[in-house]
């Protein structure tokens, strides 16, 4: 499902990253990894289980919109900024099987100051467009975990 002459970059995450998209240590997560493109957009190539259905055979509403939070979260990381989602808008325009190949695309499409306006698509393995957000991030100071 990659793009042809695509090169990606693989995006790591610390082993304790216990997020819900895109940790490893989080064992009922999605466990989604992020590479990154030549300009500067994230891609992830996944399969989401039926453990994750809303209607049989259909992901649930909730996690679309968690995979493409997720793309656009990791399109402002890459950038090298920690940042949360102030508000985000999600367009389902067709159904999402669970199960099947998709692909997430996630891009950085304005910067100002702490605020950070990103896009993200949702596609099947044909290319077509099944969910598509768009949303503002709000840069965060790195929070250390206390001991």
């Amino acid at each position: 499902m990659s793009k042809p002459h695509e090169n990606l970059t693989h995006m790591k995450h610390s082993a304790h990253n216990r997020c819900f998209g895109c940790g490893p240590a989080n064992a009922g997560g999605l466990r989604l990894e992020f590479s990154l493109t030549e300009d500067h957009s994230v891609v992830c190539q996944t399969e989401v289980t039926h453990d994750f259905e809303g209607h049989p055979g259909y992901l649930h509403g909730g996690i679309i919109a968690t995979l493409l939070d997720e793309a656009m979260s990791k399109s402002v990381r890459a950038r090298g900024v920690n940042a949360m989602t102030r508000h985000m808008e999600v367009e389902y325009l067709r159904p999402v099987p669970s199960g099947s190949a998709l692909r997430i695309e996630g891009r950085v499409t304005r910067n100002e100051g702490r605020k950070h306006w990103s896009e993200a698509r949702l596609l099947n393995s044909h290319g077509a467009v099944l969910a598509q957000s768009h949303g503002l991030f709000i840069e965060v100071p790195v929070r250390r975990e206390e001991h």
